[in-house]
């Protein structure tokens, strides 16, 4: 007798066992899963800063490039000082309040880049080059309200120049 109680409890574990697997793999276990309610911002590896899109409009068409949002002075004062690679279709952009004239330097920063000055209106004022380690600003050709830097030549190789459209 005392095998058939351990043999009817086993059997019972054994139930229970197999009525919850079927449970979870059952569509209403699955309807209880919640959804996400929307995508965590992308975020830099490297820098930590936010991702975020920003597209250039030439006359021959759209470029988005994946760029790191410097927003803080913090984070607008380090840029892409010591960084050693960027990818092609990546770039940092430095947003700011008011339009202003503006200046960048290149102290510590070891990629040579295209410093891209943005208008007001959202256009391009100029392009200068960042020379690695060059602590001479470059500076916009009137009052400016953010910059975009990437890969030095990168602006030449897709027809990017004064004029074009920049959003993000």
């Amino acid at each position: 007798m005392g095998r058939m109680i351990i043999r009817h409890k086993w059997l019972a574990a054994l139930g229970a066992v197999v009525a919850g697997a079927l449970a979870a793999c059952s569509p209403q276990a699955a309807e209880q899963v919640p959804e996400p309610t929307s995508a965590a911002a992308a975020t830099h590896p490297e820098s930590g800063l936010e991702v975020i899109p920003v597209t250039v409009t030439t006359d021959s068409g759209a470029h988005t490039f994946q760029a790191e949002l410097a927003a803080s002075r913090q984070e607008q004062a380090r840029g892409l000082m010591f960084r050693t690679e960027m990818g092609a279709d990546e770039g940092m952009i430095f947003p700011y309040d008011t339009p202003q004239e503006l200046g960048f330097w290149m102290r510590n920063t070891v990629l040579p880049l295209d410093i891209i000055f943005i208008g007001s209106d959202g256009r391009i004022l100029n392009i200068e080059d960042g020379e690695p380690y060059n602590e001479v600003s470059v500076t916009s050709d009137g009052l400016a309200v953010a910059v975009l830097e990437l890969n030095q030549g990168r602006a030449e190789e897709l027809g990017i120049g004064p004029g074009d459209l920049v959003e993000w």
